[in-house]
């Protein structure tokens, strides 16, 4: 079934064919800013008049003219310089709701199907309790994740953790002179995350730590039993840790890859670059010259091996693209970080194109998590709030509420909702801002139960399933929708549009903007729900089960969008 917009874009196509104007590119319809404009814009004709020198709004009326007729549109009228207004039959929209309820699925077909896609987010480095700075990447990631399943797409979520490198060597050193056995024993992330720290202070005053690392790193890459034993041990603590706060914020991966899965063909790697002539020498490093790909990178070439023979990220990265290509044949590779790397992403992409391997990749880039004082959280200076501290925080104050506001419920159920609500609103949060800007890591404002939130989306759910439930008690049952009040027209409207929403954010890497569209989807029913009657004895049988039947539609469309971006639909607060 087409979205709305696609249905009116094609009846403006072949408006355009019948004028004889083929060729063109038609602009898709948006929805308009406000409903006293109609339901849906197109710009086509203003652009092709000003294209052919035409008057915009006389070629916008040859247009309206030209229109196919169609069940969904009772009108089309021509606005401002040359826009096409159109106004959908209440009739059609509720046939078209009502055939999405029926399907059992509010959102739109599975266009990625046969498509491959790798998505590369998370990737915390190990050893290091997961902080807060590690949300972005984990649950943008993981709503891009849910979007191109929900599209069809064969997803691959690979957690390319931080599992390798100089950062051992640090860790070998401290373990060896400062560790604490009983604390290892007790918490052990926070003893490694304790000594890490530890050696960034020593190291200070003792800049031969700094050459005691290297060479235990240089010991761990060569095979050093005991260097390997405890590299092993680090690894298998870290991802007992890392797997429980990604099974409490609902995230899932299809593989855990991390550097050090790729160290072995390194060398090869660079040996083969050089021999095909698309990596040189330079002073006895090995570089990519990425001019003849990427001007810009003229003068900045990718390094891929150090004077001392040693690799770098880039390195890994081309490494990591080869393994994909030769395993998943992706269609796409979707890169989640912070926007630091937009540089080192882009000429790790020249080199792919270099290389020859010309699949398309995205790097989904977002701003910086800050605290309130501005700074940026880091595990290096100890500067970072525990994540599973702040989820805690989260579903205590969660609990609070629940306990006020739902004492009749069992207390597992009073548990269950506040570890949903909590969890969600710390994803919500950052998910509903644009990931390009910069954020402010505000517990109070992301716990607020008021506004664009978490909790504010998961009430709505669970008043509709309460209408339900009320219904089903009274013996009332859905029926034929019928949308004679302009309040059950906006919100069936608001429905249909949940395909629409899904395809913007997944098309432009933005979850925010289906944030936006649950958040007006929410806002609306709560206006319904004020001034349109479902149930009572006053309430007449055939407005009953059409009010039902979109109630039942909204709590379906809540449940889809609320699901790709993390939350639980739940059916009781």
């Amino acid at each position: 079934m087409r979205t709305i917009a696609e249905e009116l874009t094609l009846l403006v196509s072949q408006a355009a064919e019948t004028m004889g104007h083929v060729g063109f590119s038609v602009d898709a319809c948006v929805p308009t800013a406000s409903a006293q404009h109609g339901d849906y814009q197109s710009n086509f004709a203003f652009r092709l008049g000003k294209h052919l020198k035409m008057n915009p709004r006389a070629m916008a009326q040859a247009m309206v003219d030209a229109l196919p007729p169609h069940p969904a549109v009772v009108g089309a009228e021509v606005a401002g310089p040359g826009f096409i207004n159109f106004r959908l039959s209440e009739a059609w929209l509720a046939q078209n709701v009502g055939e999405r309820l029926a399907a059992d699925r509010m959102g739109p077909p599975a266009p990625g199907a046969e498509k491959t896609v790798v998505i590369d987010y998370s990737s915390p480095n190990v050893a290091k309790r997961m902080h807060v700075g590690h949300l972005r990447s984990t649950i943008i990631g993981g709503a891009l994740h849910q979007l191109h399943r929900f599209l069809g797409w064969n997803v691959v979520a690979d957690n390319h953790i931080g599992d390798w490198g100089t950062q051992f060597g640090k860790l070998i050193v401290a373990w060896h002179e400062w560790r604490d056995e009983a604390a290892y024993a007790e918490d052990a992330i926070a003893e490694l995350q304790r000594l890490y720290v530890l050696f960034g202070e020593k190291a200070k005053a003792q800049p031969d730590l700094e050459d005691r690392a290297r060479a235990e790193t240089a010991r761990l890459q060569s095979g050093d039993p005991e260097n390997v034993r405890l590299w092993t041990q680090f690894v298998e603590v870290s991802l007992v840790e890392f797997d429980a706060l990604y099974q409490r914020m609902g995230i899932k991966f299809d593989v855990i890859l991390g550097e050090s899965f790729y160290r072995d063909d390194l060398k090869p790697l660079v040996d083969r670059m050089l021999a095909d002539g698309i990596a040189v020498d330079s002073d006895g490093a090995v570089i990519v010259p990425l001019g003849d790909v990427e001007p810009q990178f003229a003068e900045q070439p990718l390094l891929v091996r150090k004077s001392d023979g040693a690799a770098l990220y880039g390195t890994t990265d081309l490494a990591t693209v080869y393994y994909r290509q030769k395993t998943w044949a992706p269609d796409k590779v979707v890169y989640v970080t912070d926007m630091r790397q937009r540089d080192h992403f882009r000429q790790v992409f020249a080199a792919c194109r270099k290389m020859g391997i010309e699949h398309n990749f995205v790097h989904v880039y977002f701003g910086m998590l800050r605290l309130p004082d501005g700074a940026v959280p880091s595990s290096r200076s100890g500067l970072a709030l525990n994540l599973k501290e702040v989820l805690d925080i989260a579903v205590a104050h969660a609990r609070k509420v629940v306990d006020e506001k739902s004492g009749h419920l069992s207390d597992i159920e009073r548990a269950e909702i506040a570890e949903a609500v909590g969890v969600g609103a710390i994803r919500y949060a950052d998910l509903s801002q644009n990931p390009q800007t910069d954020i402010v890591f505000d517990l109070a404002k992301m716990l607020s139960l008021d506004g664009n939130t978490a909790p504010y989306l998961m009430y709505a759910h669970a008043r509709c399933k309460s209408i339900l439930r009320k219904a089903a008690d009274e013996g009332a049952s859905s029926g034929p929708m019928v949308l004679e009040h302009p309040l059950e027209r906006e919100l069936a409207l608001a429905v249909a549009r949940l395909p629409e929403a899904v395809l913007d954010a997944a098309n432009s890497y933005r979850p925010n903007l289906l944030c936006e569209y649950l958040f007006g989807l929410a806002n609306t029913f709560a206006r319904f729900y004020g001034a349109c009657r479902v149930l009572g004895a006053d309430v007449e049988p055939n407005t009953t089960a059409s009010r039902l039947a979109l109630t039942a539609a909204t709590a379906m469309a809540l449940r889809e969008g609320m699901g790709i971006v993390g939350l639980r639909a739940l059916d009781r607060m």
